[in-house]
């Protein structure tokens, strides 16, 4: 195989580099990222690449570091390869996450190529993962239970992250290696270094390595192939899908905020689950305070979306609550802050920080042309007593609605009016002495309203900030 013809057809097929571009390799000192920085190097003139290395020390391996870095050093100055190197430390963040030691590795690992590549204006980041690499990811979202997207394995591009040898077998890029060992020169006297970690079998990823995918090459040797073939169909059709996701969700969309998104729940309740299960993540991954939510979690939404009733809702990890409400699906980590207790003393504005919402009071003389709304009404002032107030409601509250012409609870007129649940505490209650006067948004009080005998009103409006 013509190593550096089928690297060059895998940058050509994804577009992966253009003209002039400024590259970050990720350099380890192991085959992958050697023979890649040999690529590179070969193909410079050709793309006009400026070329840099990052050497990220994980604090796993101390003994073996120094000699890490005097190899990929001496690699970079014999090209003159911009060397730089790093350091992180993946044992505490891995504590301080909850992640296992290779996920907060690769969590830190690709926040260093992005700080480094920032810094010294790279255009892209190179990293080494191969067909063997793809072949073992996929296998291992295979075991832990994966979707389609999990089983499409690692993308070729993503970003400004490009991965020339996705399409390459490992057996092949050491054997390149051998070929160009003259070329390649280092402390070591050999042509890359060899990671010890990845001979350990108690991580998942190396006992497939090392253990499951070599029992499997016995009786299929072109394994790795087929299953790189396979995961490039499922990355294709998973493409075409988000495309689809992505118009749907266009529709979907009421109301979005950094910690909460609101759907119209009718059209969700008749999507097809694969698409509805699609939809419901990229809406979360999409809504920075709601990642993080797992695929079990992703099927509870789901059933509460077809089997569940208006008011209805779960409660899920990082304080995120999901609510069916009458024409929408809510899913927030927004506190729930009920309304603090304010005197009113118009004319004046007060501020409802709680829920961004401004209640305007005004004393004028009675006229014909009132007109009560949701959001405004007016009331006799002569049966009030001032200072009125504004709070959240509270356990015991009932009132006289207008045009009712009887008492009623005031978790029954919520109930009625299908006040979600979630809502109940951020709605406006104004109360005159120990008497309801306005159930604010909804409706007035019966007992206070204006008639003949009236000479000043009271009028109030709520205005959305």
């Amino acid at each position: 195989m013509d190593f550096i013809k089928k690297t060059r057809e895998t940058i050509t097929e994804h577009a992966m580099l253009s003209s002039g571009d400024h590259v970050l390799i990720g350099l380890s000192g192991g085959p992958d990222s050697i023979s890649l920085a040999v690529v590179l190097d070969t193909l410079r003139e050709n793309f006009r690449l400026s070329l840099s290395a990052v050497y990220i020390d994980h604090g796993l391996r101390p003994d073996e570091v120094e000699n890490e870095i005097a190899f990929c050093r001496e690699f970079c100055a014999e090209r003159s390869i911009a060397f730089y190197k790093r350091k992180i430390d993946v044992r505490t963040h891995a504590e301080e996450t909850g992640l296992n030691i290779q996920e907060s590795a690769r969590t830190l690992r690709y926040k260093i190529f992005d700080a480094v590549a920032d810094e010294i204006k790279a255009t892209k980041i190179v990293v080494g993962h191969n067909a063997d690499d793809q072949a073992e990811t996929v296998l291992m979202r295979l075991i832990r239970g994966s979707g389609r997207r999990g089983m499409s394995g690692i993308p070729p591009v993503r970003g400004r992250i490009i991965r020339p040898l996705i399409g390459i077998e490992r057996k092949d890029i050491e054997e390149f290696l051998a070929g160009v060992a003259d070329r390649v020169h280092g402390r070591s006297g050999r042509p890359y270094l060899l990671d010890t970690s990845n001979f350990k079998e108690e991580y998942l990823r190396n006992w497939i390595r090392l253990s499951l995918l070599e029992e499997i090459k016995k009786r299929n040797p072109a394994v790795v192939h087929d299953i790189c073939r396979t995961a490039a169909i499922l990355r294709e059709e998973d493409e075409y899908l988000e495309l689809q996701v992505t118009k749907t969700l266009m529709r979907l969309v009421s109301r979005k905020s950094d910690s909460h998104i609101e759907l119209f729940a009718s059209p969700l309740e008749t999507l097809e689950k694969p698409v509805l299960r699609r939809v419901l993540r990229r809406a979360l991954d999409a809504t920075a305070g709601l990642r993080g939510i797992s695929f079990s979690h992703g099927e509870d939404i789901i059933r509460l979306i077809h089997e569940g009733k208006a008011g209805d809702r779960i409660h899920l990890p990082k304080n995120v609550r999901v609510v069916k409400e009458y024409s929408l699906l809510k899913i927030t980590a927004d506190a729930l802050v009920a309304i603090g207790e304010r005197d009113i003393q118009p004319p004046c504005e007060v501020n409802i920080h709680e829920i961004r919402t401004v209640l305007k009071a005004s004393l004028e003389d009675r006229t014909d042309n009132y007109v009560d709304s949701r959001d405004s009404v007016v009331m006799d002032a002569d049966t009030l007593s001032f200072p009125i107030t504004v709070r959240s409601r509270a356990v015991g509250d009932y009132f006289y609605p207008l045009g009712f012409g009887k008492k009623k609870k005031l978790q029954d007129f919520f109930v009625d009016e299908k006040v979600p649940r979630d809502a109940r505490d951020q709605v406006p209650i104004v109360v005159s002495g120990s008497d309801i006067i306005w159930v604010a948004g909804y409706r007035a009080d019966d007992r206070f309203k204006v008639t003949e005998k009236t000479e000043k009103v009271l009028k109030l409006q709520i205005i959305s900030n």
